[in-house]
């Protein structure tokens, strides 16, 4: 049950959104840039990053979502979405993955957490400024996102397939269509 009243039985952060509407398009519009806009990653590959990043954080919600968001854009599914959490080392995905999400965990841990023998590692594997910039990103703005969604003690769905069929329209549409629809759901414009 949330710490607060949330006024919606909406899981996650869109119970938070229905809360504090205002919120919703600032934040939403960060995930869709850094998940969805152009760069050279997949958007596969960068939901991956939000998902392991929640999955250290131990943010069910975010973790399900992101899981599920990156398994539907990713060729390997959510088989490679467990693989790199249970075990990043043995995990089936490419160096400069690898790399990058090796500098997530440590932003994970604490933005000083991140060497320079991680940034030489990742541009070793091809890795651009833009990836690495955008990789910690990523990682710092789900650890917000997911103290956020955990701090207020928000709803998660344990049905695995809530978040797939989620995915479906977050994967076709975005993140800011997930802004409209609840701007429609509340009557606004």
């Amino acid at each position: 049950m949330p710490h607060i009243d949330l006024g919606s039985d909406a899981p996650g952060i869109r119970g938070l959104f229905a809360f504090r509407p205002e919120t919703a398009l600032p934040l939403n519009a960060l995930a869709e840039v850094l998940l969805r806009g152009d760069s050279t990653l997949s958007r596969g590959e960068r939901e991956l990053i939000a998902a392991y990043v929640s999955s250290l954080n131990e943010c069910r919600y975010c973790f399900s979502s992101h899981a599920a968001y990156a398994a539907a854009q990713l060729p390997e599914g959510m088989t490679l979405v467990e693989q790199v959490r249970t075990d990043l080392g043995s995990a089936p995905v490419t160096p400069k993955m690898r790399a990058l999400l090796r500098i997530a965990a440590s932003v994970q841990r604490g933005g000083r957490e991140v060497s320079e023998e991680q940034i030489v590692a990742a541009r070793a594997e091809d890795a651009t400024d833009l990836e690495i910039h955008d990789t910690v990103l990523i990682a710092a703005a789900f650890c917000m996102f997911n103290r956020y969604v955990d701090g207020l003690a928000t709803i998660a769905p344990d049905d695995p397939e809530s978040y797939a069929a989620r995915a479906k329209g977050i994967v076709a549409n975005g993140y800011l269509a997930l802004f409209a629809e609840m701007q429609a759901a509340a009557g606004r414009s």
